[in-house]
């Protein structure tokens, strides 16, 4: 099992969270409302019926989370800066108090010894500009890279390393193709222009920030797809899957161009063609890139037709492909738990792109958790899953790849998403009436991992 001496001392060990998902206070200092507030207050969109207004109220709290996260061991903090504080329309005038609190949260992790890690974006688009297209139009990526830059240019003196975006996969595929996460919209093959636009926010935005001083990367979700059989049905379904998961997002972040079976199986060629002008922008070189990484998927060709264009899917084009249950153990979210999986999509990051500094910006587990007589949060499962991913991430270390950090998701139990408070994330148990943080085992047992 892994040590902590396994890893070089430069190793960055840290935890992170999202802006929409843990700070409340969503109209407090000059904030705008942005999608999130708008889906989540819409009946029916959010499992428990429960909203961000509040969550974690770590707007208010983030220093005693900041001071929990370094008792912990853990010397980084990898938040999102919420765009609607900065600029609260998506345009326009600059809002000084938001600025000021990421100010104040970036300069408490400092006196903690935590470094900042900012992510500029994790899916809170300020309604005006969805009311205008949002990810859908051209616009909202040139309004992206403004606010980049104001965000930049007030923090980057005690910000410097930044992260344009957070999964793109699914602010574009579960926004604007399946609905699942706002905006809820049901756009088809369309959404892939959302995915464009996400990605050429991303090049806009680091040829406005981009400074000798800073590290800059965007954060992905990606997965190995496997095929159920060596079938040429469910090879083809695994290749659809691994186009819309991975390589529609690494192919032109590292290459500078799409897949063009992916965008044959959607029917998108002529739409991309006109945009390859944008390519150039989106393959800047990155500092690094951020794995977010949670389970493999296996998945196998339907009996029918691959693509139902009616039917609202998160695999445009590949809507009838068939995910399959490997019999693997699952976390309460249902997803197959197989540490291995890491080590194989960061294998094959560094196939494609050798010198390529990587972090695990992203991984962890929801399970229902016990809380005892005492007070004790114990949660085995979370502890267990941690155990085998950070032993995978020892081997992934030893065995030279250039990885330069891991981020447990989460520090904070918090707001997830459409299922609201009914999935837990955290090392950190939080009473959402009281407000109250207690360390659950899996922290207790990652602060000895770190401290010991």
């Amino acid at each position: 099992m892994a040590n902590r001496t396994d890893f070089p001392p430069g190793f960055v060990w840290g935890a992170a969270t999202a802006a929409y998902q843990v700070e409340g206070a969503v109209t407090a200092d000059g904030r705008g409302p942005s999608i999130w507030d708008t889906y989540a207050h819409t009946p029916g969109r959010i499992a428990d019926g429960s909203t961000g207004d509040v969550a974690d109220d770590h707007y208010r709290l983030f220093a005693e989370d900041i001071r929990l996260l370094a008792d912990l061991g853990l010397k980084a903090y990898r938040f999102s800066i919420a765009w609607p504080r900065i600029i609260p329309a998506g345009s326009g005038p600059t809002n000084a108090p938001g600025l000021a609190f990421y100010r104040r949260l970036a300069e408490t992790c400092l006196q903690h010894g935590v470094t900042p890690f900012a992510t500029l974006y994790h899916w809170d688009l300020p309604q005006p500009l969805e009311d205008a297209g949002g990810w859908m139009v051209r616009d909202t990526a040139e309004r992206f890279r403004d606010y980049a830059a104001v965000a930049h240019d007030g923090l980057s003196d005690v910000i410097t390393h930044w992260m344009t975006l957070n999964e793109p996969w699914c602010s574009a595929l579960n926004g604007y193709g399946d609905g699942a996460l706002a905006p809820g919209r049901n756009e088809g093959v369309n959404a892939l222009k959302a995915v464009h636009h996400l990605l050429l926010a991303h090049g806009l935005a680091l040829e406005a920030i981009r400074s000798p001083e800073g590290s800059y990367g965007i954060a992905l979700n990606l997965a190995p797809v496997r095929a159920a059989s060596d079938s040429p049905a469910d090879r083809d379904a695994a290749r659809r899957v691994d186009g819309l998961q991975n390589r529609l997002f690494l192919e032109p972040i590292l290459f500078g161009k799409y897949p063009a079976d992916v965008l044959d199986d959607t029917g998108m060629t002529a739409w991309f063609a006109e945009q390859e002008d944008d390519l150039p922008l989106i393959s800047a070189p990155l500092d690094y890139l951020g794995v977010n990484y949670y389970f493999p998927t296996t998945v196998a060709g339907p009996d029918g037709p691959v693509s139902d264009p009616s039917k609202p899917s998160a695999q445009p084009g590949s809507e009838n492909v068939v995910a399959v249950d490997t019999g693997l153990p699952r976390t309460q979210m249902g997803w197959p738990i197989q540490a291995g999986g890491l080590r194989d999509i960061l294998v094959t990051i560094n196939e494609q792109a050798p010198s390529l500094p990587l972090y695990i910006t992203e991984n962890g587990s929801a399970f229902p958790d016990s809380v005892t007589a005492d007070g004790t949060i114990e949660d085995d499962d979370r502890q267990r899953y941690l155990e085998q991913h950070i032993e995978v991430v020892r081997q992934i270390v030893a065995d030279g790849l250039p990885l330069m950090g891991y981020f447990v998701w989460s520090l904070l139990d918090n707001f997830e998403w459409a299922l609201g408070f009914s999935r837990r994330f955290g090392i950190v148990h939080v009473d959402y009436a009281t407000q109250t943080r207690t360390v659950k085992d899996s922290g207790r047992w990652l602060q000895r991992f770190l401290t010991q």
